[in-house]
């Protein structure tokens, strides 16, 4: 454990507690919170005894089958095909059954860099390596690297489209050449999907395990938690190959037991309100996307925005000596800002920042990115004061 990096977004927390009034511009969540229809559906659940006790360890069967509905309906699974469906507490919980049922200790699992942080810390935890491996200057999927990454000790190859932290959205042709990939190498494809109706523009989701002959290796994870406005209800779910059934199960039980029982009701009522209760938020969210860009663009030449087509994210390459974790402390002890280190995504050259711009509102979006575009204009006018604290390591 003392060789797993420290979660970035508890130290970022701790310093916006620190500096009251702060905007935050790091933690990734949405504005709004479940439908109505949720919450009137946990409160019905408060009387009925069922909801107080243990349930089916792979989640309730009214849950699972509004799933695997919506699996086939808007990601071309059909779980007749040889998959299964688990409820979990959360997609990242997903993530950690799906590396313990798939490795031993030593393996190695490959990360498109940025990857998200929370999955380097479980491939560490489960005593495996974690291999990186660059992407384009988009953020595009390099197969050519991919591919040289493999060893006799890969087991998984990860995509997170769209993806956290870049947004960028990984092409339809590149994940069809990671899953063909990790099918004929005997490899698992892990694809986080989180994101998977945050997307703009001409940009388009596509769930690599729709793809033919996939079920048989590909990992599928999603969640409510931004969708829905669930973060704090902790549900996602994963979708995975038959014969590994039993290892996931040990996994959910020795780590969960069972999901929450009154948070799998009001995610049941959430997903027969469906993607229509979500449409709205996207759109609202495209706009406020377009905002962020153009003024994170106007501080040309002191840093560069990347196009960021899906989830609500985008990265910030800026121009500076500074490490990127000391840039951001300053940015919230002097201009009541957060954004969160690159440094924590596996982006260790030069200093970029994540800007996640999911719980403004356009009321809020001019004031947050306005105290970040002035900060770093200030912070960066005085080359003295970029000098990297010697006292600060990156996570």
């Amino acid at each position: 454990m003392d060789a797993v990096q420290d979660p970035i977004i508890p130290v970022i927390g701790d310093w916006i507690r620190q500096v009251p009034g702060t905007i935050s511009l790091g933690q990734g969540v949405v504005h709004y919170g479940p439908p109505g229809a949720a919450l009137e559906a946990a409160r019905a659940a408060l009387n009925d005894p069922a909801t107080h006790h243990y349930q089916n360890e792979a989640g309730l069967p009214p849950l699972v089958e509004r799933v695997g509905a919506k699996l086939r309906r808007e990601n071309g699974i059909d779980m007749a095909e040889g998959s299964r469906v688990m409820i979990t507490a959360g997609a990242n919980m997903a993530f950690m059954h799906a590396i313990l049922a798939v490795t031993e200790p030593g393996d190695e699992i490959v990360l498109p860099v940025p990857f998200y942080f929370n999955h380097a810390m479980a491939i560490e935890m489960a005593g495996c390596r974690v291999v990186t491996v660059p992407t384009d200057g988009r953020y595009q999927l390099r197969l050519d690297a991919i591919r040289r990454a493999i060893s006799d000790r890969t087991r998984a190859i990860v995509t997170v489209s769209p993806n956290n932290p870049s947004g960028a959205v990984f092409s339809e042709p590149s994940l069809r050449e990671v899953n063909a990939l990790c099918g004929e190498r005997g490899l698992y494809h892990l694809a986080d999907e989180v994101y998977e109706y945050f997307t703009y523009g001409a940009a388009r989701h596509v769930s690599p395990g729709s793809f033919a002959n996939a079920a048989a290796h590909t990992i599928s994870m999603y969640s409510l938690s931004k969708a829905y406005g669930f973060a704090g209800w902790r549900i996602g779910y994963v979708v995975y190959p038959e014969h590994l059934a039993a290892a996931m199960m040990k996994s959910q039980d020795t780590i969960l037991v069972c999901p929450p029982v009154i948070s799998q009701i009001a995610a049941a009522a959430a997903l027969d309100v469906g993607r229509a209760y979500c449409a709205p938020h996207v759109r609202e969210l495209s706009a406020i996307r377009d905002i962020v860009v153009e003024e994170l663009s106007a501080l040309a030449p002191l840093g560069e925005v990347a196009a960021a087509d899906g989830a609500f994210y985008c990265l910030l390459n800026v121009h500076t000596g500074m490490s990127p974790l000391a840039l951001a402390e300053r940015l919230i002890r002097e201009h009541r800002v957060a954004v969160v280190p690159a440094s924590a995504f596996g982006m260790t050259g030069g200093c970029a920042l994540r800007v996640a711009y999911g719980a403004l509102q356009k009321e809020t979006v001019a004031a947050g990115i306005g105290r970040l575009v002035t900060g770093l204009r200030e912070i960066l006018a005085n080359p003295e004061s970029q000098i990297p604290n010697p006292g600060m390591e990156a996570p």
